[in-house]
């Protein structure tokens, strides 16, 4: 799937202070980290000795909250930078040299920010398989223009192996690649109007052999601590868990069992 350009190829927490992620990250998620080769404020986070996401230091200076930031991609990072531009979209870094390939950090529309990278892409990453997240969710407030958005950026209709339907089981647009679902795009318009108290935002779902345990240890005083746990409960992909890390970014927890 790595070269089938418009699909998410990697997600990085973009963070003021990557320590605490760590000490947050390491116990729940069972990860270890090591440095990145983009530079000297990036980090990897490894399971098992594969790469499975990145951090990267955010300047306090800058004003932005902790996030989440799922990568495309793409073969030709300029073009398509025009292409978010030219449809309401917002450019904010890049395109910029980075390790052996390219980065380019942009919202959508609707404040979703997102990121683009021409490069190769870790082997062993790739959504819904091992390493990688089990699944990536837009929360937006207008499903349908996000699709048509995302679609026209990365020219999903332009090649078959792309698919973007609405479909009943996940109650949300579904975005396909090679006939398996890599992300889906949920907010109103869908049969409501656009929902403008929706934050905008990618979430990445983690798999855990143990959801509890990992929720769990999200909730341990000491190192780093959940701001705040929603409950697991069953949905279209199994057992999940939304948490929000110390600084109050939000992620989804998997259970494999």
């Amino acid at each position: 799937m790595a070269s089938l350009g418009g699909v998410p190829c990697w997600v990085s927490l973009m963070t003021p202070e990557p320590q605490t992620a760590e000490d947050f990250f390491g116990p729940v998620m069972g990860w270890t980290f090591a440095p990145a080769a983009e530079g000297p404020d990036e980090r990897v986070a490894l399971a098992d000795g594969s790469p499975v996401a990145g951090l990267s230091a955010l300047a306090t200076s800058e004003g932005a909250h902790e996030r989440w930031t799922v990568f495309f991609l793409v073969t030709d990072a300029d073009q398509v930078t025009e292409r978010i531009a030219e449809r309401g979209g917002t450019v904010g870094v890049g395109p910029l040299r980075a390790g052996d390939g390219r980065v380019v950090i942009a919202a959508d529309p609707f404040g979703a920010p997102f990121g683009l990278w021409q490069g190769e892409t870790p082997a062993s990453w790739a959504v819904g398989e091992r390493g990688a997240p089990a699944w990536l969710q837009l929360h937006t407030r207008d499903a349908f223009a996000a699709a048509l958005f995302y679609g026209e950026v990365f020219q999903w209709t332009d090649d078959p192996r792309h698919a973007v339907t609405y479909e009943e089981g996940y109650e949300e647009i579904v975005v396909r690649a090679d006939g398996q679902p890599v992300a889906g795009i949920r907010g109103g318009a869908l049969e409501a109007p656009p929902d403008p108290a929706i934050r905008t935002r990618w979430e990445p779902y983690f798999r855990v052999p143990d959801l509890d345990a990992a929720v769990a240890a999200a909730e341990r005083p000491g190192g780093g601590r959940a701001a705040q746990v929603t409950r697991p409960r069953e949905g279209p992909l199994g057992r999940t868990a939304t948490l929000f890390d110390p600084k109050g970014a939000p992620f989804r927890l998997l259970g494999t069992v």
